[in-house]
């Protein structure tokens, strides 16, 4: 403290004026009255000291946190119930840490999901790639039958098309996961979101024979991205037409009220086990009755595009009787 050239200068002051004040009152009052102001000034100046020795080492206590929260622990509490500076400047760095600590936590968390992301991508592209290597070391082969050359050949070009299509969602899902898509709030038809969606997947519903039930009204509409929408009603089609019989019915209805718009897509398919079900819309996950070409992303985009809307979705399933996905966007959101 006595090394501050402001506390040297501030002292040195006090002593010339109590000095002055001393030699006053010697020669025009008593030598009663000098005792009187020297007393006063000691005590003047020795509560100063305290007071300032205490203020340095609430201040060094500031210091020794904030080269704590450096090295990274944010565990330390300042808050106090007292006013003054002192105090404030104590709160401000508590929210100060707070915030450090949260943005710790999720940058600690990201770290996690793309640890996570690399390994699932890397062991989906995996299989393919090791495939497309066994194949392409057979057509080298200059005895090889023309007819496997030819089989082999369209393994090939089904291969790269899954890693392209796994790639585009992969890409999809990274940019939603970020916060970088840019959602349009259009108004949109659901009748003409519909008939988007359903265009994909009529060519395999008509080799499975599976009939389409739609039922809504034209008018029926919500504030929402028009293709994006579309994409993630896709994927849920997708899903359903996979899981459904040959001959089975898949069902679209949708509605309007004064909180928010329905969609429900439904088909009487194999269903759903109780096991499966909370995690179908995790990413990469597999059901039990999940195909071998599945990747397990399709729902998990079509779950990410809806709730980027601040929309809902949730699903109904009996295993063996059919799955119901419900999709709701909300009129305003509270």
């Amino acid at each position: 403290m006595f090394r501050n050239k402001e506390i040297q200068v501030f002292l040195l002051s006090l002593l010339v004026i109590t000095f002055l004040a001393a030699m006053s009152s010697f020669f025009f009052l008593s030598r009663e009255a000098t005792v009187v102001v020297l007393l006063t000034s000691f005590i003047l100046i020795c509560s100063f000291l305290i007071f300032t020795k205490w203020r340095y080492q609430e201040i060094e206590k500031l210091s020794s946190y904030l080269r704590r929260i450096s090295n990274g622990d944010y565990s330390l509490d300042l808050r106090d119930n007292y006013e003054g500076e002192l105090s404030i400047l104590k709160s401000d760095i508590y929210k100060v840490t707070l915030m450090l600590s949260e943005h710790h936590s999720l940058l600690q968390e990201d770290k996690v999901k793309l640890t996570n992301a690399i390994s699932d991508i890397s062991h989906q592209l995996k299989t393919p790639l090791t495939s497309m290597m066994v194949m392409a070391d057979l057509l080298g082969d200059v005895q090889l039958d023309e007819m496997k050359r030819q089989e082999f050949t369209n393994n090939i070009r089904v291969q790269l098309e899954r890693i392209d299509w796994l790639v585009t969602s992969l890409l999809k899902l990274s940019k939603i996961d970020a916060g970088t898509v840019a959602f349009k709030k259009d108004h949109v038809y659901v009748c003409e979101l519909i008939e988007r969606a359903i265009q994909p997947v009529l060519v395999p519903m008509d080799i499975k024979q599976q009939v389409l039930k739609v039922s809504g009204k034209n008018e029926v509409s919500f504030i929402g991205d028009f293709n994006w929408t579309a994409e993630a009603i896709i994927n849920i089609l997708k899903n359903c037409v996979e899981h459904t019989k040959d001959g089975g019915t898949i069902s679209i209805s949708f509605s309007e009220n004064a909180l928010f718009t329905e969609l429900i897509v439904s088909d009487n398919g194999e269903g759903i086990s109780k096991e499966d079900l909370p995690y179908i819309f995790k990413r990469f996950y597999k059901g039990k009755n999940a195909g071998e070409d599945s990747v397990g992303i399709g729902l998990a985009m079509a779950y990410g595009m809806i709730k980027s809307q601040q929309g809902d979705i949730e699903v109904k399933s009996i295993h063996g009787e059919g799955t119901e996905f419900i999709i709701k966007f909300y009129k305003q959101v509270i």
